[in-house]
């Protein structure tokens, strides 16, 4: 079973800022503000929701299938993919922009600031999806507006069941649409600072959402994630990181998990457990595809 995963493709310029902003950050001076960060460390990262997710499938033994767009400056994160043996025939280069860029930087508390320019990735909806292909499996997580409303309608049609991941992108959608991605998908994933903003916006609580879907997960960071299947809560425990060191890219290991355990048929529950063991294996390591899966510590 191949899952297609709907997202971006970026490379991550990680930056770490060894102070706290909150000390640098004067709250009645917003108005006015012009700060300076020194950042020590600088590193670039293959990053972009579909590719980390991508990563974390393939990296558990799952068949991740990214449709999404480079740029012109995309050769070597095509090479990667292919290296890893992740299938790239839904992969288009455009030649006319670069490949989306996220500049982030994080403080000693994990705070971060995000700049991100989108380049290809506006794109995206060229791509379209097409029933047969052997996608039994689908993803629509953070990418281009038009990308994410075109790929869950096509989901639909093509009668795919797939995961509404709306991420740092769900801000773009008011609430009629975030309820319509609901409809349309098999389950919805957020974490806890999104899942208040979707119910927000819809206007359904977490109870009424799961309902609607086959479960909804919230993922609580260093708390776990909550399973919520057709109106009832279960806290899936978390599991403790070795060290913290970059959460960048955890909750794309997360939903790598999830999409492992699907394709295996496991009950969401297990799904969940496994994220957790993922997202704790991925905080320790810098970058978000930079970590090693030991299959039989995983229990697999």
């Amino acid at each position: 079973m191949a899952s297609l995963i709907c997202g971006s493709l970026a490379f991550d310029t990680i930056m770490n800022f060894e102070g706290r902003f909150a000390e640098q950050i004067l709250p009645e001076q917003l108005h006015i503000l012009n700060v300076s960060f020194l950042v020590p460390t600088l590193r670039r990262d293959f990053g972009g929701c579909a590719g980390n997710i991508a990563y974390a499938l393939k990296a558990l033994g799952g068949q991740p299938v990214p449709m999404a767009t480079l740029g012109n400056d995309g050769a070597g994160y095509l090479l990667r993919l292919q290296e890893l043996g992740i299938e790239t025939r839904h992969v288009r280069q455009i030649q006319e922009t670069y490949t989306a860029q996220a500049l982030i930087m994080t403080d000693r508390d994990n705070n971060q600031i995000t700049a991100f320019h989108p380049g290809a990735m506006m794109h995206a909806h060229d791509n379209r999806i097409e029933a047969g292909k052997n996608i039994s499996l689908g993803i629509v997580s953070p990418d281009g507006r038009d990308a994410m409303l075109s790929h869950a309608q096509q989901f639909n049609e093509a009668k795919i069941p797939f995961v509404f991941d709306p991420g740092q992108g769900l801000p773009m959608f008011d609430g009629a649409e975030l309820t319509r991605f609901i409809e349309l998908a098999s389950w919805v994933t957020v974490n806890d600072y999104e899942g208040k903003m979707l119910c927000e916006r819809t206007g359904l609580t977490n109870l009424e959402i799961s309902k609607r879907v086959q479960g909804l997960i919230v993922t609580l960071g260093s708390q776990g994630s909550e399973v919520w299947v057709d109106g009832e809560k279960i806290l899936v425990p978390p599991v403790q990181a070795q060290a913290v060191v970059d959460p960048t890219g955890c909750g794309d290991a997360y939903r790598g998990a999830l999409l492992f355990g699907l394709e295996q048929g496991w009950p969401l529950t297990r799904c969940a457990a496994l994220g957790n063991q993922m997202g704790a294996l991925k905080i320790a390591h810098r970058g978000p595809q930079n970590y090693q899966v030991n299959l039989a510590a995983m229990g697999l």
